[in-house]
């Protein structure tokens, strides 16, 4: 196991380098304008910004009013016997269930989980690789699809957390198969 851990942390030492050469790269050999491209994108993402900060104000507001009034430690209790019966630990269940709403919200999330638990816990682990491989589901439908005016959202919301709920199991089991 000690070999696997090796090769990933080797590789992951070279991901961003190659990113950060390689897009622009091959942009070059195909003949694209790569810094007016960009310059443009940007532009575009100024006005999809401005578009959607309604949305990231109400998102932002209600995910503050659901942990203010004590409702997100109610269903932490609630969750607890079954998530712990499946093997999830009780620690990581508000990044599971604030991950879905926010990205700033379970960033702070798992800073308090370092700062309780010190960076090396296996819950700290299997919180950040949460946060790595799980989505902002309903952040992500309110903001880009009310960015483009869709209101019927018809099955992303039930995909969008099935997909975060198997991310979820998926990061408690592998970081156990690693770490654990």
């Amino acid at each position: 196991m000690d070999t696997v851990r090796d090769i990933i942390s080797v590789l992951s030492a070279f991901v961003i380098p190659l990113l950060l050469i390689g897009f622009p790269l091959y942009g070059l050999i195909k003949g694209v304008r790569v810094y007016e491209v960009f310059v443009e994108g940007a532009k575009e993402g100024f006005k999809v910004a401005v578009t959607i900060i309604p949305y990231l104000v109400a998102i932002l507001f209600a995910i503050g009013m659901f942990r203010a009034s004590g409702a997100m430690d109610f269903l932490i209790a609630a969750l607890d016997p079954v998530m712990s019966f499946i093997g999830i630990p009780s620690e990581v269940l508000p990044m599971g269930l604030i991950r879905p709403l926010t990205g700033s919200g379970s960033a702070a999330i798992v800073l308090d989980m370092i700062n309780q638990y010190g960076e090396d816990a296996l819950v700290v682990k299997m919180a950040a690789t949460m946060f790595g491989s799980t989505e902002t589901t309903f952040y992500v439908i309110a903001v880009y699809f009310g960015a483009v005016n869709i209101r019927n959202t018809r099955h992303a919301v039930p995909a969008g957390l099935i997909a975060d709920f198997v991310g979820l199991l998926a990061s408690v089991y592998v970081v156990r198969l690693l770490f654990g």
